[in-house]
C-alpha cells in the first residue's frame, strides 16, 4: 500500500459534493461539446476565459467549487465524470420511452386497422 502523501490530501467524500452552480456550469459544457475527460476539460477553459456561462469567469466559478488549478483537477475529473454519466443515462431513458412509445402506437394502430 502507498503511503498517502502530507502534501496532497486525500479527496473525502464530502469534499465531491459540488455546488448545483457548479453542476450546471458542467451540464451547460457537456451539452456545447459532448465529450469526455480532458476534452471537456478544454471546453470548460473556453466557457470560463469567456464567461460564457452565466457570464461566470475563472474567479467566479472557483468560488462556487469549479477549480481549474493542478491541484482541483482530479476533483474536477469526478464530478465532470458524475454529470457525464447521469446525462447519458437521462438520454437513454428518454429514447427508451421514445421507443416504447412508437411501439406501443405500433400495436395500438395495429388493432384499430383490424377492428
Amino acid at each position: 500500500m502507498l503511503p498517502v502523501s502530507p502534501v496532497v490530501p486525500a479527496i473525502s467524500v464530502a469534499a465531491l459534493a459540488a455546488s448545483p452552480v457548479a453542476e450546471a456550469f458542467v451540464r451547460f459544457c457537456y451539452q456545447r461539446r459532448r465529450v469526455g475527460w480532458p476534452e471537456l476539460y478544454d471546453e470548460m477553459c473556453l466557457v470560463a476565459t469567456r464567461g460564457l456561462f452565466r457570464g461566470m469567469g475563472h474567479d467566479a466559478l472557483s468560488d462556487v467549487g469549479v477549480g481549474f488549478s493542478l491541484f482541483e483537477t482530479p476533483r474536477l475529473a469526478q464530478l465532470v465524470a458524475r454529470i457525464i454519466g447521469e446525462e447519458q443515462a437521462a438520454r437513454r431513458a428518454a429514447r427508451a420511452a421514445v421507443v416504447d412509445r412508437m411501439q406501443g402506437d405500433g400495436e395500438a394502430g395495429g388493432a384499430t386497422a383490424a377492428a
